[in-house]
């Protein structure tokens, strides 16, 4: 056999090669992280509950969810440990103090400075090809007229989409 027949096999015993080394790489800083918990620390399931580690075991873990809230898991279940300040930020949220929109906010006691006044209102009105009710006023004075004219009638009724076909 020659050296070209055999360069496919090769180059795909390669890659299956790296493909199996970059796995199992991360399967072991996996397992690292998660025999570096220890209790008090924040972490997330990989069902992506968040909770603070209770107890550490061989295989398992004791989690505490919430106030008197325990749950068994195995070790294989946590999907990340996570910081201090990263767990704290996810579960209790940003604090007040670090809220830039509600240190200045102004919060009316009523609506009535909320909504446009009756000037502010037809000044931005914008026309969007409707008929005001001046013209639909107009329309019905017009239409004594339009039975004189049976044809100009018949024109006057059609709307967009209709069309001359009998």
């Amino acid at each position: 056999m020659s050296l070209v027949t055999l360069l496919p096999f090769i180059v795909l015993i390669g890659a299956m090669f790296l493909m199996t080394r970059s796995a199992k790489k991360k399967q072991q800083q996996a397992a690292s992280m998660r025999n570096e918990m220890q209790p008090g620390s924040g972490v997330r399931t990989i069902g992506g509950m968040y909770a603070t580690v209770k107890e550490v075991n061989e295989d398992t873990v004791l989690l505490d969810a919430g106030p008197g809230v325990h749950l068994m898991f195995a070790k294989n279940a946590i999907g990340a440990v996570l910081s201090d300040d990263e767990y704290n930020r996810i579960v209790h949220g940003p604090e007040a103090a670090d809220d830039e929109l509600t240190d200045d906010a102004v919060v009316p006691d009523d609506a009535s400075s909320l909504t446009e006044t009756d000037e502010t209102a037809a000044d931005s009105r914008i026309d969007l090809g409707k008929k005001d009710e001046a013209d639909t006023a107009d329309e019905t004075a017009e239409a004594p007229k339009a039975e004189a004219a049976p044809e100009a009638a018949a024109d006057a009724k059609k709307t967009d989409g209709e069309s001359d076909a009998k």
